[in-house]
């Protein structure tokens, strides 16, 4: 959780480079209070090093709380929007397809199918796969947006409540 003003994400994401951490994915927003953006980043590494990105995000001052989230312990997902080239003889084929990954038609033409569709990594990597058989013209794909499992949420109340936690 960090401040939502401009500069914020160049510091978190200058930090990670000069770490030498690999940024996988990085999604930025609007937190419930709008004063807050929520950031989930995934690095790659073990562990370790992930705990000491933990540290040294923690010392930024418009970082305001940094958890490490175990795969076992989060609710993850991803969109993306994948524009299918198709005439009208493919078109069939390709909304069978998107059925079968719950994926919504969200613009039609002549030449085109564009898709939206959520999931998990491996699912929205699957989607991909089989829709470049088709033509993809076009994607548009977001990184990892993730929330701790459970009734507890981010604590901020009195925004400076301790050191980071770390889940898993």
């Amino acid at each position: 959780m960090v401040e939502n003003h401009a500069g914020v994400l160049v510091r978190v994401a200058g930090l990670c480079s000069r770490r030498g951490c690999n940024i996988e994915s990085l999604t930025v927003g609007p937190a419930q209070d709008v004063a807050l953006a929520r950031m989930t980043i995934v690095l790659a590494g073990d562990l370790a090093q992930a705990e000491q990105m933990v540290r040294q995000l923690s010392k930024l001052v418009d970082v305001l709380r940094v958890e490490v989230l175990a795969e076992s312990a989060l609710v993850a997902r991803e969109l993306v929007l994948c524009k299918v080239r198709c005439g009208a003889e493919g078109r069939t084929a390709v909304l069978q397809v998107a059925e079968v990954f719950r994926a919504r038609v969200v613009d039609v033409t002549p030449t085109t199918v564009t898709l939206e569709a959520t999931g998990d990594e491996e699912k929205i990597s699957a989607l991909l796969a089989v829709m470049a058989e088709f033509g993809i013209a076009e994607v548009a794909r977001t990184g990892r947006a993730a929330l701790a499992r459970g009734a507890e949420a981010l604590g901020l109340e009195g925004r400076g409540d301790g050191p980071a936690r770390t889940v898993g």
